[in-house]
């Protein structure tokens, strides 16, 4: 007797059937741009930086407040709105209440949140008042904001009554401490002194000494968040480099310094373009543009 499962000698096996499969969908192949076309990326946080407005001044003649209203209406005429604006000290030229109302009332048809540094030419008192700055009235104007994707933080250089500047240890101390509040934020950091040397001797001769521009790259070896140094006072654009960061000295919105390297004091270069410049957090990094006005 032949097991039932068993087939018989010379029956076919018929093999068992299989599950039922679903077909298979292809996916549409992804839609490639077409020639001459651009693929949308995500907008970057603009900062416009403005620098040495000097409101108040009459240098070779040249109108301050007319000329940081052109630059104002080319920030305004730009395809992208800024997020915030810099200005990154000399506001103003003699200190007064006055000069720093019509700085704040120009700057704000930009439209954008407002951060302010001193200079040289600025009071440190007056300055705090007009653009309510935390800390005591005459004290260093140094401070930190939060802007969402990238931090900026404005750090005094200034020494009262002084063209150079110098950073101290105070203010070293507070740098390095604020700078370790947010370790993985992005960070912007700005002065009003470069903190290089340029090889012009008039300008390194009011800038930042050396030591303290070797105390700041000590403390920017130990912060890898700062992307960009950023600095006004030279009236000239020029980049450098501390730490490994690139350091932006931004154009004035009054009056061009002249680039002589053989000068024995401050030339002024009237009639030279002003400017502005564009600093643009792109994914972790910052890149800067300048624009210069025919």
């Amino acid at each position: 007797m032949r097991r039932a499962l068993e087939p018989a000698r010379g029956e076919a096996a018929h093999p068992a059937p299989r599950a039922a499969t679903r077909p298979r969908t292809r996916r549409p192949p992804a839609a490639r741009p077409r020639p001459g076309t651009l693929r949308r990326v995500p907008a970057p946080f603009l900062v416009v930086q403005l620098s040495d407005p000097h409101i108040g001044a009459d240098w070779d003649g040249e109108d301050p407040v007319a000329g940081l209203r052109e630059v104002v209406d080319a920030v305004v005429a730009l395809p992208n709105r800024p997020d915030a604006v810099l200005v990154s000290g000399d506001l103003s030229e003699h200190g007064s209440a006055d000069e720093y109302a019509t700085v704040s009332e120009t700057v704000a048809a930009i439209g954008a949140p407002v951060h302010v540094i001193a200079g040289n030419h600025d009071d440190r008192a007056t300055l705090r008042a007009a653009f309510a700055l935390p800390g005591e009235a005459a004290g260093p104007i140094q401070w930190a904001a939060d802007l969402g994707p990238l931090r900026l933080v404005g750090l005094d250089t200034t020494i009262p009554g002084r063209d150079g500047g110098a950073l101290g240890a105070e203010s070293l101390r507070w740098l390095d401490a604020e700078l370790g509040r947010a370790p993985d934020q992005p960070t912007l950091l700005a002065m009003h002194h470069p903190p290089v040397a340029t090889g012009v001797a008039p300008w390194d001769a009011i800038g930042l000494p050396p030591v303290d521009r070797a105390a700041l790259a000590r403390i920017l070896d130990d912060h890898a968040q700062v992307r960009r140094v950023v600095s006004g006072h030279l009236h000239q654009t020029l980049t450098a480099g501390i730490a490994g960061r690139t350091v932006l000295v931004a154009p004035s919105t009054y009056v061009q310094g002249q680039l002589n390297f053989s000068a024995a004091e401050i030339d002024l270069a009237p009639g030279w373009p002003r400017g502005f410049a564009i600093h643009a957090l792109v994914g972790r990094e910052i890149v800067s543009y300048v624009r210069t006005l025919s």
